[in-house]
């Protein structure tokens, strides 16, 4: 961050970069930051392989290094998501092996592109499983990936909490309690919180100081200096209903003045946020200025 940028931002507070998912297809730096320029991100999240397979490509070292490089000089802090079928709580031995290998592939490449943090869905408890069965599977194939991340460069692995959809394992700021019991409260372990998420799980951060309410409860709840990323995403829904469909900042059912609140919170000083909300370049800059705006005004 530039020496002007530093003397803009309110005494006592760090500022939060915003910034945005960006396509890697065709290449890291050479697709997805020219998308980043375009938004305005000041923060990135990729992906490393298909979001929706199993496949765990190898990365290219010129690649890697080159994108590495330019996130470095260009200070823009980088998440990489991992793929959504992991799932630590299956009833499937398949499904469990796969995603050991699956998410062991993204830190492994989250380190090589210099990655902050490795983003993972918290799963859910498939075949009629009791939760506790579930989370004692999750303490005994989630936490030896956690003691591999001995090296100075390792990613923090990021809980993200889903909209409460099925036999979810964590949706609400309350189920961080159990799912950080089962992998031991390990220092590589943080969150990362959708506010489309939570809204959609039933907090309702639209209502009188929700925001503030929510936040003060994972505090409590996994304690301070935990929450590594934000993504800030508008809900289609309303609150409570269980779906998973994000809208552009202030056009939902959250509204603006939420993610306003947001920004004033000591646990989120200096954590940055990335937009995973509808459109192309054009919304997606819109809806970083937005943000921006509310963080700066």
């Amino acid at each position: 961050m530039s020496t002007a940028a530093l003397d803009a931002v309110p005494a006592g507070r760090l500022r939060n970069p915003v910034g945005g998912h960006i396509p890697v297809a065709g290449g890291l730096a050479r697709t997805g930051l020219p998308y980043a320029r375009a938004m305005g991100a000041e923060a990135v999240q990729v992906f490393v392989a298909n979001p929706r397979g199993w496949a765990t490509p190898a990365g290219t070292a010129r690649q890697d290094e080159e994108f590495r490089a330019a996130c470095a000089r260009l200070a823009l802090p980088v998440f990489v998501h991992a793929p959504y079928l992991i799932n630590f709580g299956s009833h499937t031995e398949v499904t469990v092996e796969k995603s050991v290998e699956s998410l062991r592939h993204s830190l492994r490449r989250g380190r090589e592109i210099g990655a902050r943090g490795v983003v993972v869905h918290t799963g859910s408890a498939t075949g009629g499983r009791p939760r506790h069965e579930a989370l004692a599977q999750v303490h005994e194939r989630l936490l030896p990936l956690l003691e591999e991340l001995t090296h100075e460069d390792d990613p923090r692995l990021l809980l993200e909490p889903t909209a409460g959809q099925g036999a979810s394992l964590c949706s609400l700021a309350a189920d961080l309690g159990p799912y950080f019991d089962a992998l031991e409260h390990h220092p590589r372990l943080g969150v990362c919180l959708d506010t489309c998420h939570l809204f959609a799980a039933g907090h309702d951060l639209a209502g009188p100081g929700g925001m503030k309410q929510t936040l003060d409860e994972l505090v409590c709840v996994v304690g301070e200096g935990r929450l590594g990323l934000i993504h800030a995403n508008d809900s289609k829904d309303v609150v409570g209903a269980h779906k998973d469909r994000h809208e552009n900042i202030g056009s939902g059912h959250i509204g603006a003045e939420p993610f306003a609140e947001l920004f004033t919170h000591p646990a989120t000083r200096g954590v940055p946020l990335t937009i995973e909300t509808p459109g192309g370049p054009e919304g997606h800059a819109a809806d970083v200025a937005r943000l921006k705006a509310l963080r700066d005004g």
